[in-house]
């Protein structure tokens, strides 16, 4: 069996006593093998915190020996041990005070040396300091990338705005040009151009309420006293004008007045209708409806035949730039309307819906608290 002595020399780590102020009484070979220095060099001759760097040192006045007094150990304190040669030494280092016979308090003490760790340390300090600087340029990028996101807003709701007036004068010239005694030919060019200019009109218009709904506080509405029965009807009709060889349907239950705002709900219903009039069967009607619910609150709803709305594309449809369909095709807009729709139901507190199946897809708009009472006509109960 091995000896004592054996044990303390061949121990896997480097092991040490101390007198309380730090002097060397023994020292095991591993310590010796570690450092670079022979046992007679540091027993009786060198103290532990002459091994030590400055911060060692310090860290050693400061810290190690008032905790081995008060508590009467340190576990796992990390510090540089200079090695004969000069260059440091990273050691994990334990120590116990305890009392002596022979030189008062002493300290014994193991050492560790931490290279491994001290390499990983540094590798996840690098690691840390790398992720904070792709950190800031990701968050500058996201920066960047929102204001010209806004600037990019902020110039489609401009030009668009400014759009208006040509496209005005081209639409009273055309008109006033139509009044004249034009040829055939010229004619049906002059309504062209009126229906371009009625396109882009339309278009500019989209653009302005995206802007706003985007960068300012949603679609602004103006309420005023509306009978929903007699809106509902002009629009229909207007529309059915506009849509020549197609049958467009008004169904209606109900017509007490209500508080909204008569031009926005024109412009719902025509985006809903132009929305069924692109996507629906040629060959079936579209039907616009409004009922008028118990309480204050009223709905209306386009309807049309066609092929259903896959449901992975349902819950996008109410986005900018969302078709039903996911393809984009001849002269159908680029994808506005539907999101318009949505903000001029949110503007009256409202919400709008769709449900989309093999008997047709219907379009819903709920309008909570809009029914005003009438004379002689109460609201519905």
């Amino acid at each position: 069996m091995s000896s004592t002595p054996d044990l303390f020399d061949e121990a896997a780590c480097g092991l040490a006593r101390t007198t309380s102020d730090g002097l060397f009484l023994h020292v095991n070979r591993r310590f010796c093998q570690w450092t670079g220095y022979a046992a007679q060099e540091l027993c009786g001759r060198t103290r532990l915190q002459d091994l030590l760097t400055m911060g060692g040192r310090i860290f050693h006045q400061t810290h190690w020996h008032p905790l081995l007094q008060m508590q009467g150990s340190v576990a796992e304190v990390k510090l540089d041990i200079v090695h004969r040669d000069g260059r440091p030494l990273p050691m994990l280092i334990d120590a116990t005070r305890h009392e002596s016979n022979d030189t008062g308090f002493v300290h014994d003490i193991a050492f560790y040396v931490a290279r491994d760790r001290d390499k990983y340390e540094r590798e996840l300090l690098q690691s840390r300091r790398k992720l904070e600087l792709l950190v800031a340029e990701a968050t500058k990028l996201q920066v960047e990338s929102k204001d010209r996101a806004l600037f990019a807003e902020q110039m489609v709701g401009i030009v668009s705005h400014d759009l208006r007036n040509p496209l005005s004068t081209i639409q009273m010239g055309a008109t006033l040009l139509s009044r004249g005694d034009p040829s055939p030919n010229q004619l049906r060019i002059l309504g062209r151009v009126l229906r371009a200019a009625e396109r882009a009109h339309r278009l500019t218009a989209d653009l302005l309420d995206f802007t706003q709904a985007r960068i300012g506080k949603g679609i602004s509405i103006s309420r005023q006293r509306t009978n929903l029965f007699e809106l509902l009807s002009n629009v229909v009709e207007e529309l059915t004008l506009a849509y020549p060889g197609r049958r467009l349907v008004y169904r209606h239950d109900g017509a007490l007045s209500c508080s909204a705002d008569a031009d926005r709900l024109s412009q719902m219903v025509g985006n809903l209708v132009s929305n069924a009039m692109a996507y629906g069967d040629r060959d079936a009607p579209v039907t616009v409806t409004s009922r008028v619910h118990a309480g204050s609150s009223c709905t209306v709803s386009v309807h049309n035949m066609g092929d259903p709305i896959p449901p992975d594309l349902q819950a996008g449809l109410f986005q900018p730039m969302v078709r039903g369909d996911g393809e984009a095709k001849a002269g159908r807009s680029v994808g506005l309307g539907l999101f318009i729709v949505a903000g001029i139901a949110k503007a009256h507190g409202g919400r709008v819906s769709v449900t989309s199946v093999a008997e047709g897809t219907t379009f819903e708009i709920l309008f909570p608290d809009v029914l005003e009472e009438t004379a002689g006509q109460p609201k519905p109960s």
